[in-house]
């Protein structure tokens, strides 16, 4: 039986999703409804990808009595009471990341959803694709021995009022350097650093526009993480151990080659079957996401292994400690 979908928001990401999902069997996935602030553009999207209801407002996808999970593509801002709203009516949820805008909101959410008994995910795509698992394997197998170091940056040319917004949740933090935090932590093993040390530089709406960050870890082992959206970094994740390097080539969040200690590579093709053109590089990739949350689902899990809500947590901490060191607070800090 097919799981079926609720969509939150009808913006860029969302589109994307939605296509991706096309890349798999109608038979394992059914889009059944989809909810923006517009009504306009809820119908616009409906009609675009085929979708059997369009709802004004978010209170009536809540509702759906068809809808088993949600997938919440609204900005930052919003993602504590979309997630609240999707819980109370009983649905799953894959949220956008960062899951909340602050320790204190995740929180508030996991608590939540864990009280609830049902599925929550942050949408930490990265972690679903072919190659991350790759990387995971490589790691266990002790590839590249003991890992010491990690290099990871995530910079793009980016002129959007949501990145440099206070009120629309902007800044490099937590809209990219989420990305980088969860390469280092994956290549740490998910160990909590012993110090973080961060910079960086507010854009005139107050919020990060750059940031450099330096990880400390036990055992002597250090992760260095560049954020920006004035530039365009490598993008690349590079793990370096005591017998070699690990690199997740250009983009290292939605990657489709992995280069190994001697030179080699590891190729993945993208996904095909998506009826649109997509808006962001290799959202093909978030096809795998979806084919995860059914899969959780049908073994009756409530958190993901691949990323935990323990993890999520933990992403949030050291966002929020980044950004506060660089100087960087939320209404929602207050």
């Amino acid at each position: 039986m097919a799981t079926k979908w609720g969509i939150a928001s009808a913006g860029l990401i969302s589109h994307d999703f939605v296509n991706a999902m096309k890349c798999l069997p109608a038979s394992d996935h059914q889009i059944v409804a989809v909810a923006a602030r517009s009504l306009k553009s809820a119908e616009e999207f409906q009609k675009k990808f085929d979708i059997e209801r369009a709802y004004q407002g978010y209170e009536s996808l809540a509702q759906d009595p068809e809808v088993q999970v949600v997938y919440i593509g609204a900005i930052n801002t919003v993602h504590l009471e979309l997630g609240k709203m999707m819980l109370d009516g009983g649905k799953h949820v894959l949220c956008e990341k960062p899951l909340c805008m602050n320790v204190k909101e995740t929180r508030e959410l996991v608590d939540y959803a864990r009280k609830k008994n049902l599925f929550l995910m942050e949408a930490v795509w990265s972690r679903c694709m072919p190659a991350y698992e790759a990387i995971r394997t490589c790691l266990d197998k002790g590839v590249i021995g003991d890992v010491k170091n990690v290099f990871v940056s995530f910079g793009q040319i980016i002129d959007v009022p949501r990145l440099y917004e206070k009120e629309l949740g902007g800044g490099t933090v937590l809209d990219l350097g989420i990305y980088c935090l969860q390469f280092a932590q994956l290549a740490m093993g998910k160990e909590k650093p012993v110090k973080v040390i961060a910079g960086g530089h507010l854009a005139d709406g107050g919020v990060d526009e750059s940031t450099s960050s330096t990880l400390l870890y036990s055992g002597g082992k250090t992760a260095t993480l560049l954020t920006s959206g004035r530039v365009k970094l490598p993008c690349e994740g590079v793990i370096v151990g005591t017998k070699g390097t690990l690199t997740a080539s250009y983009p290292f969040w939605t990657p489709t080659e992995v280069v190994t200690p001697d030179g080699g590579k590891m190729t993945w093709p993208l996904p095909t079957g998506a009826p649109h053109k997509f808006n962001f590089l290799n959202s093909e990739q978030m096809s795998y996401e979806a084919q995860h949350v059914r899969e959780c689902l049908l073994e009756g899990r409530t958190e993901s292994p691949l990323i935990s809500l323990d993890e999520t947590l933990l992403l949030a901490e050291l966002m929020e400690d980044i950004r506060k060191q660089v100087g960087v607070s939320y209404p929602q800090d207050e």
